[in-house]
């Protein structure tokens, strides 16, 4: 496991990672590249999803609690019903800019952000995970410029990492 003091991970390989995600309860949401719709879903969970170079990401776990998570209404205004529950979709989207440290300065620094190379495959890892359940499964294109159209339902919106 790597001890040393945190430098750049851009200019070395990553060693060990974090996944940081902000979920999002949607009644749709579409990715827009280039004015064009790439993907899109109906009622779900948007993921914004970000991994840094801290542990090992946990996916079984994090997806699990996903899942599983029970915020979507019953006929009581309750949240008791997860995206199963509801046969509901997931878009994924990478964002590595929930990684930003805001400590110093007025510019957001990535240092701690997972190298492309290494955090494309985890992303895809864990959209093929995903996958392996009954759920249909949308994402955005990794490392493009992407504009997003949903409607928050609630909204509900859930910081969430692998902790």
């Amino acid at each position: 496991m790597y001890t040393g003091a945190k430098r750049n991970c851009w200019k070395r390989k990553c060693l060990v990672f974090i996944m940081k995600i902000i979920l999002q309860r949607v009644k749709q949401a579409k990715v827009i590249i280039n004015s064009e719709e790439y993907s899109s879903i109906k009622e779900g969970l948007l993921l914004l999803v970000g991994f840094e170079n801290n542990d090992q990401p946990n996916f079984d776990k994090i997806i699990k609690k996903i899942l599983n998570m029970r915020v979507f209404n019953d006929k009581y205004g309750k949240m008791n019903h997860s995206i199963l529950d509801i046969n509901g979709e997931l878009l994924v989207i990478s964002q590595f800019t929930l990684l930003a440290n805001i400590k110093k300065g007025n510019r957001p620094s990535y240092i701690n952000a997972c190298e492309p190379v290494r955090a494309k495959k985890l992303y895809d890892k864990f959209i093929n995970l995903l996958k392996d359940y009954e759920i249909n499964v949308e994402k955005g294109r990794f490392g493009a410029h992407m504009n997003l159209d949903f409607i928050n339902d609630g909204p509900v919106t859930i910081i969430m990492d692998d902790n």
